[in-house]
């Protein structure tokens, strides 16, 4: 629809009184319903009546068709819907969007919300709570492009698939309780092996309210394997369109079984169709049957196993018994048990004669072993401390004598050589000559008098003579050239010295 174009007459302001004084044309009476309809709203009241009026006149769920327009995805995706005419806003928040398939831009679908006035902007949204695509080549490129995600993040690799058990204790299976899926899968398990126990986990199989129930009993069941025996899971459900197995293609269903603690087989629908579930189990089986058949074994081959098992075992028990049994025959024919007592004497005669040989080596060994130790302990001896400390005293105290010996001979020749210089020195020393009759002056000081000049008057003398020493006092002038002499006072000490004093 086009806007209509402004109209300034329209907006709401003072009413002019018309002429004459009466109400005119142009004026409203106070307080009539036209007056009340002509007073200006705010804005959040225009708000809250558009709100009202999109409350009431659309239904609380709608289903909108068109195409993707400005795709975004941020956390919650944004998005437009439109046809050739129209458009229209879209957000789908978080845990709708986890839900669904992700759309790109240009790509047809059905959506499924609530119309929502948001007033602080002014802005109408339609609130997306399912999202689907439109035909059946939306669902198959949706699908291919799920199953793409999937292999990028490796859940398609053979190497991550595990093994399935071959003997397990128990198997639980998530499917609908009402289904026809699971009386195939109970059926076919109790005929194959009636041992292994089945534990069901009913869920939604079909719609969108299907998708967290299975996420949460795959989850649970892998939590509580261990405590509960649990070896195996199988999840089935029986065929449909490819709309009614849509649940099976979410991604948190395939992100809940590569998450698994256990094996998982998938069993969705006919041997035709194909599903993200399937794609990333450990095993897929085309229908609940095979894959009943895949879990369970076969009783009736267990026992024809048994009994083979059973027949080889058998005739291997019998040949070993006859190959005993030969081998006894031919034990029985040698000499050690034919005439065991023949062969024992035998060996005692040769022992005997080892013995004694044995006993002459250790004799001789033990003779030998005996003069060399006492070699090594003369050795020994002659090495020990008390050895050699003798060894070194007896040669420190011939050392000691020879010392000795060379000191008094050193001594005896030092002391005539003594002798001999006493004797030179009497001959030539001045006791000789005082013998003679010579004398030495001395002053106090004890300095010799040669001259005159080293004895003036007052000093005191001492004379030596051979037999003792004379004390005198010079009392005069020294005279020259021998004529006069000084007055002496004398007195007279007898040396006992051998060399009368005259160097002490």
């Amino acid at each position: 629809m086009s806007r209509l174009p402004f109209d300034p007459g329209k907006m709401a302001g003072p009413v002019t009184p018309a002429s004459g004084g009466g109400p005119g044309a142009g004026e409203v009476p106070a307080g009539s319903p036209t007056a009340a309809a002509n007073s200006p709203w705010s804005v959040s009241q225009l708000a809250a009546k558009v709100t009202g009026a999109l409350e009431r006149g659309l239904p609380d769920k709608i289903r909108v068709v068109g195409e993707v327009s400005g795709f975004r995805e941020r956390t919650h995706w944004y998005f437009d819907l439109k046809d050739e005419e129209s458009v229209v806003s879209c957000a789908m928040f978080a845990n709708a969007a986890k839900r669904a398939i992700m759309p790109a831009t240009g790509d047809k679908v059905v959506v499924t919300g609530r119309i929502d006035f948001y007033a602080k902007q002014g802005k109408v949204t339609l609130i997306v709570e399912k999202l689907e695509p439109v035909g059946r080549g939306a669902l198959d490129a949706a699908l291919k492009k799920l199953v793409e995600e999937a292999r990028a993040l490796g859940w398609l690799a053979p190497e991550r698939k595990r093994g399935l058990p071959r003997m397990p204790r128990r198997v639980a299976v998530v499917t609908s309780r009402s289904g026809a899926a699971l009386q195939d899968v109970l059926v076919t398990m109790r005929k194959r092996c009636p041992g292994v126990e089945v534990v069901v986990v009913d869920v939604r199989v079909q719609g969108d309210d299907a998708v967290p129930e299975i996420v949460e009993a795959i989850e649970l069941v892998g939590r509580r394997a261990a405590a509960l025996g649990i070896d195996a899971l199988l999840v089935t459900r029986g065929g449909g369109s490819m709309e009614d197995l849509w649940c099976f293609n979410h991604r948190e269903v395939a992100r809940a079984i590569v998450e698994c603690e256990i094996p998982v087989v998938a069993a969705i629908g006919h041997e035709t169709d194909t599903t993200l579930a399937e794609l990333v189990a450990d095993e897929r089986c085309a229908t609940p049957t095979q894959a009943a058949m895949r879990l369970a074994p076969d009783r009736d081959a267990l026992l024809r196993e048994v009994d083979a098992t059973q027949r080889r075992l058998t005739m291997l028990l019998q040949r070993t018994i006859r190959e005993a049994a030969y081998r006894l025959e031919q034990v029985e024919r040698f000499e050690l048990f034919a005439e065991p007592a023949a062969l024992v004497a035998a060996r005692e005669e040769v022992l005997a004669g080892l013995a004694k040989g044995l006993d002459q080596a250790m004799r001789g060994r033990l003779t030998r072993e005996r003069e060399r130790l006492a070699h090594a302990g003369a050795g020994v001896q002659r090495a020990s401390p008390a050895a050699i400390v003798a060894a070194s005293q007896e040669r420190l105290e011939g050392r000691v004598s020879r010392l000795r010996g060379a000191m008094a001979a050193r001594l005896a020749r030092c002391e005539q050589r003594l002798d001999g210089a006493s004797r030179e020195l009497r001959a030539v020393g001045p006791a000789q000559v005082l013998g003679r009759g010579y004398s030495v002056t001395l002053r106090e000081d004890g300095m010799i008098v040669r001259a005159t000049g080293d004895a003036p008057a007052g000093t005191v003398l001492t004379t030596r003579l051979a037999d003792g020493s004379v004390r005198s006092r010079v009392e005069g002038e020294a005279l020259r050239g021998g004529i006069g002499k000084p007055r002496v006072r004398l007195g007279v000490k007898k040396d006992d010295g051998a060399q009368g004093g005259l160097f002490g």
